[in-house]
């Protein structure tokens, strides 16, 4: 019992049943709740001890954390005898494994590594189950209507026109899974088979086909597993595919993907945030703009931008996440930008890794953003407290990356040299350089359009937040559609007259969830959400 119960808590017990030391070392790695070592770790810290009596044990204990070996050659799962029965009982049970390999695995519920009380009791296991989410009709000022998940049934006062072309946007983060292993520790509340791969594509591309958007915004999607799988399976479905994975070690990356019957492509431009040549810049995170032109056979439309991306989740590096932001912004704004001067309508979606009413997610939304004496750690509300932090530098980014403080990509002026430059006074020169300078030193952020957010952030009777993702860390909201509002919207919009006459307008969006909603379910992932996200749904209308 004692050798079993050091064994459980990652210990071995000496020969003679007195004293421990570290039973693993430090190739042992978790995955989800379990932990792995290398056999021979095993075999060699307490081989012809009292681990070595321990017996297959073939009973009907399935809530009983135990370790199951594994290799390439077998597989032998085995629990520990029921500990109210005299151990003498089973002497004629004895297994020796002496047939494993040297590479064999030995896998450990971290169930039993936990101390007890490490999550709180909201977190534990609860019953498993799916929640509905209802689909909330903007269409009616005056009141909102509401209807159950999968009725296909439509609010007569959106129905289709002529003049006026309808589409729905998903944005999804999909968890890639090098990140869930490498993460492991988020996922401690979750059931080790859930987190597999081979369960969770399943699961994934039934939410996609369900809710059927016209345009999905994916994130942390595996180069591997777009190639193999995601997008064959997207393309049998009817969409057209564009992806672009991080420039890093990291192998996922973002991925834009439109049915062909509603769409037609007229640019691709992804967005690399490294610059080898900015010490700012050192992160691997991309964002991906694409043009698409609206299937209207009976009238004439304009494009549609839409805009995908994954910022840096550092909590403490917000110079980093608004000049990633400032860069994907310019390459909208070079994108959108029509002859006319105005912009084309934008939908902007991603995971933004900052919280509702953070100074990033307020410059988003209100279109200006005064960082003077801002903590560098406050910017996407991730941290509660800015002891120790510096303030953001002014101005953030270097001039050498080619982006203006109104997020757009600057032009670069050759000047004209003429005689007559000789003849500036020195006044001249001194007041031109203060001009210069002041504008290089300014502390005020500014970008043209006027985005508005699909989610209210809040439930409005009850003040509780609403949730994008849940683990074993956080439940909080960091995912987002953003898009550019109605004129009547967005009167006194910094960027309202740039806006496009007859912009988006939200039709309905499909409803977020509580912190305790989803941990009625076992938090995120689960046995039928497979992410540790959820996904946002929206639907628009271009009037024509």
């Amino acid at each position: 019992m004692e050798a079993w119960r050091c064994v459980r808590k990652g210990y071995g017990h000496c020969v003679v049943g007195r004293g421990r030391y570290p039973m693993f070392s430090h190739h042992s790695r978790s995955l989800g709740r379990d932990w792995t070592t290398p056999w021979e770790n095993l075999q060699r810290c307490c081989w012809n001890r009292h681990i070595s009596s321990c017996m297959r044990w073939p009973g009907h204990y399935s809530q009983v954390p135990y370790p199951y070996f594994s290799s390439r050659h077998f597989s032998l799962n085995w629990r520990p005898p029921c500990w109210s029965e005299s151990r003498t009982q089973f002497q004629y049970c004895n297994w020796r494994p002496d047939n494993l390999s040297q590479t064999s695995l030995i896998h450990l519920s971290s169930y039993v590594m936990n101390a007890e009380g490490d999550e709180p009791s909201s977190k534990r296991r609860k019953h498993q189950g799916m929640i509905k989410r209802n689909w909330e009709y903007m269409c009616s000022h005056d009141k909102e209507k509401t209807k159950i998940l999968g009725d296909k049934n439509v609010d007569p006062k959106c129905e289709d026109s002529e003049n006026k072309f309808d589409f729905s946007v998903m944005s999804y983060n999909i968890l890639s899974q090098d990140l869930l292993e490498d993460n492991s520790h988020l996922y401690r509340h979750c059931r080790r088979p859930v987190l597999h791969w081979s369960f969770r594509f399943p699961n994934i591309l039934k939410e996609i086909k369900h809710f059927d958007a016209d345009v999905l915004c994916l994130q942390e999607v595996q180069e591997d597993h777009y190639g193999a799988e995601i997008r064959p399976s997207l393309e049998s479905l009817g969409y057209h595919c564009e992806y672009k994975m991080r420039t890093g070690r990291k192998p996922d990356g973002c991925a834009i993907c439109f049915k062909h019957s509603k769409f037609s492509l007229l640019s691709v431009n992804p967005v690399e945030f490294y610059r080898p040549d900015i010490s700012l810049l050192d992160r691997d995170n991309v964002g991906l703009v694409l043009l698409l032109q609206p299937k209207i056979p009976c009238a004439a439309s304009p494009a549609i931008c839409v805009a995908n991306t994954h910022l840096l989740y550092n909590p403490r590096r917000g110079d980093i996440k608004l000049t990633q932001l400032a860069m994907l912004l310019a390459e909208i704004s070079s994108v959108a930008h029509q002859k006319d001067g105005s912009f084309c309508p934008i939908v902007m979606c991603g995971d933004f890794n900052s919280v509702p009413g953070s100074p990033l997610y307020s410059f988003i939304k209100e279109g200006k953003l005064n960082y003077e004496g801002l903590a560098i750690g406050k910017v996407s509300g991730q941290e509660q407290s800015s002891r120790g932090q510096r303030i953001l530098s002014i101005p953030i980014w270097p001039p050498n990356l080619g982006i203006s403080q109104n997020c757009v990509y600057e032009v670069q002026q050759v000047p004209k040299v003429e005689k007559t430059d000789s003849d500036l006074t020195q006044t001249q020169l001194k007041q031109t350089e203060v001009l210069v300078t002041a504008e290089k030193l300014s502390s005020n952020l500014q970008h043209r359009f006027s985005l508005s957010s699909v989610y209210s952030h809040f439930f409005p009777d009850t003040g509780v937040p609403e949730v994008t993702t849940c683990h074993s860390r956080s439940a909080i909201t960091v995912d987002y559609i953003f898009y550019s509002a109605e004129k009547e919207d967005v009167a006194g919009h910094p960027g309202a007259e740039d806006a496009l006459v007859g912009g988006l307008k939200l039709l309905a969006r499909l409803s977020l969830l509580t912190e305790q909603d989803l941990w009625t379910v076992n938090g995120l992932p689960n046995e039928n959400n497979s992410s540790d996200h959820l996904p946002l749904l929206a639907r628009f209308r271009l009037e024509l």
